[in-house]
């Protein structure tokens, strides 16, 4: 058992599984390992990495502002910004576009929302959309332009499928018609998902990884040139992810990076080579049957994460060390067999602690984070918790 997980064990011993448990002293850590890794730039938090207004708080300061090194909210709902941006958030970019007719309306008729919140785009479509929504040419709302950071070799796409931007005429050009229909461009963004989260798993990947930086970096500077060109200074020019901190901040055009998972550590960030991970938040699940001698039943468990369907999105036993899942269940519904070396040794009433596959996501399948602190246990409400679902 790691230091952490010892923690965490010993303070909710009294309360009853399921539960997620987050140690905050390793938290505070890894916010600490995040801001040192961006070298001095600022680190905006990704919500949907983290998904409890708590812990939003504990990195950000009470005002969800800004704290050492931190700066703002990087959210990934409309209705979720408008909450936050309420509960005093007073910088929040979307990190995506939004067509929610309702939760535009009520964004354009508050003067104090449209200073607060930053909407994403990529395309005119997004602007005529906005523009009804607004019911009005006269909302001067604030935007981001989404800007393509694949690697393209050839007729090869690596990376994720975002904005149709990606040449500097083209963002430079929506840009200037975004401005000309009354819209305040306030930055641009590139998420490169090949290199922020892919793991180091092989020499081709670093090599990939390695191209893609310098091809970003390249073009990335010609898009911003470009797009201040037509609207002057950018206040925005966000990139990165946990996974790619270093070198993203290693781009002078870039103003800031993006960070979430690295704050709780998923079982995607263990096989990265720029930085070593420490796990600050598990889930532990109650052992219920014993249908055989080398089996043993959990009540609970199916937190499959996100992404390509495949073992890397299956929750991880990691306590008693040695279990594994069965191959033909799985994590299910309500309830998850674990075989291996230690099986014969989980007895009824036992827990067995895990760490799922990414990070927010897990706050979705539970009300409250119990979150230990100096040897005491208190349970914080998750999104959930709170009411609140934003898809």
């Amino acid at each position: 058992m790691t230091p952490t997980l010892d923690r965490l064990a010993i303070a909710t011993r009294e309360w009853d599984p399921p539960l997620a448990a987050l140690d905050l002293r390793t938290l505070t850590a890894n916010a600490g390992e995040l801001v040192r890794r961006a070298g001095g730039t600022r680190v905006r938090v990704a919500s949907k990495s983290v998904r409890c207004r708590s812990v939003l708080e504990t990195v950000l300061g009470p005002d969800l502002t800004a704290s050492g090194g931190f700066a703002g909210i990087m959210s990934y709902s409309l209705r979720e910004s408008i909450w936050l941006a309420r509960a005093g958030a007073g910088d929040i970019l979307m990190g995506y576009p939004t067509v929610d007719r309702a939760a535009l309306a009520e964004f354009a008729a508050d003067p104090v929302l449209r200073e607060r919140i930053t909407l994403m785009i990529d395309s005119d479509e997004h602007l005529d959309l906005l523009r009804v929504a607004f019911g009005s040419d006269a909302v001067r709302a604030r935007v981001c332009l989404d800007v393509d950071a694949s690697l393209r070799l050839g007729p090869v796409h690596i990376g994720v499928r975002r904005s149709p931007l990606r040449t500097p005429g083209a963002v430079a050009a929506l840009a200037a018609r975004a401005r000309g229909r009354g819209f305040q461009v306030a930055g641009v963004m590139f998420y490169e998902a090949q290199i922020a989260g892919v793991p180091d798993s092989s020499a081709p990947v670093v090599w990939m990884k390695k191209r893609s930086a310098a091809e970003l970096a390249t073009r990335r500077t010609a898009v911003v040139d470009a797009v201040q060109s037509e609207v002057g200074e950018l206040e925005i020019v966000n990139g990165g992810g946990t996974g790619s901190l270093e070198v993203t901040s290693a781009d002078p055009s870039v103003t800031e990076v993006t960070a979430g998972s690295g704050l709780f550590v998923p079982t995607l960030f263990d096989r990265y080579r720029a930085f070593r991970p420490d796990p600050a938040l598990y889930f532990a699940l109650p052992a219920v049957r014993r249908p055989t001698p080398k089996i043993a039943t959990l009540f609970g468990g199916g937190y499959i994460a996100s992404g390509p369907a495949g073992a890397a999105r299956v929750p991880t036993p990691v306590f008693p060390r040695g279990l594994k899942l069965l191959r033909n269940e799985g994590a299910g519904e309500v309830q998850t067999p674990v075989t291996g070396k230690a099986a014969s040794d989980v007895q009824i009433g036992d827990r067995v602690w895990f760490r799922h596959a990414k990070a927010g996501e897990l706050c979705e399948r539970f009300d409250s984070l119990h979150v230990v602190a100096d040897g005491a246990c208190t349970p914080v409400p998750t999104y959930r918790g709170e009411g609140k679902c934003f898809g």
